[in-house]
């Protein structure tokens, strides 16, 4: 037994905002198993089987007690299954990459990440996998705690969803194959768009004709 827990909060009101990305992850991960949510405690949960048959028994976790109190769902089927720590994975946002960057890790610390900051809390133990979506910095003089609640733009709609495409690859592959295969698989993925490649001066050479100077008094 595995558990990916897609940290966000609960409601309507933060469905789609950037601190729920990984919520979408894992909800893209059930609806390709077909599995259905079901309400347990703090949590909804989704059991699925990833991997090649019989496939590796997964329960997926979106915990319903809002981001700071994310231990609180995580705690009870991690001691109830008795797993290490090597049997858990984070999907989350992350303030400190640019939106368009995917990465998987192995422990450390919250990185201000505060559903992470709880589970490390309760469970004792940093050294947990983490999914890691950037969403980037704010904008100069934006409030960080405002910009994680904020919706997305509807020109990032396009990028958001092939990061939710290969963040539930990522999942899938972590669960059947372990860690280290889905960083190497995953750990380079960048969507940012290339920067506008600038157009090459012109040198004004020996060969190159000047243009012909106008004769004065001929219009």
């Amino acid at each position: 037994m595995k558990l990916v827990v897609g940290l966000g909060n609960p409601g309507s009101k933060y469905a789609q905002t950037r601190h729920n990305v990984g919520w979408l992850v894992v909800d893209e991960v059930a609806r390709r198993a077909g599995a259905p949510w079901l309400k347990d405690r703090e949590a909804e949960v989704c059991e699925v089987r990833l991997g090649a048959a019989p496939g590796e028994k997964v329960l997926l976790i979106k915990p319903q007690t809002f981001m700071n109190a994310s231990g609180r769902a995580v705690a009870p089927p991690f001691s109830f299954y008795k797993l290490e720590p090597g049997a858990l994975l984070t999907v989350q946002d992350d303030l400190d990459s640019p939106f368009g960057l995917l990465k998987l890790r192995l422990g450390g610390r919250h990185g201000g990440q505060n559903g992470v900051r709880d589970i490390i809390r309760l469970l004792g133990t940093e050294a947990f996998a983490r999914l890691k979506i950037g969403i980037s910095r704010p904008p100069a003089g934006r409030d960080p705690a405002d910009w994680v609640l904020s919706k997305w733009r509807p020109e990032e709609a396009a990028t958001l969803a092939e990061l939710v495409r290969l963040g539930a690859d990522a999942v899938e592959v972590w669960a059947a194959r372990g860690l280290a295969e889905a960083q190497g698989a995953f750990n380079g993925t960048d969507l940012r768009p290339s920067p506008p490649v600038a157009a090459p001066a012109t040198v004004q050479t020996e060969e190159t004709p000047r243009p012909a100077e106008p004769v004065k008094g001929v219009p």
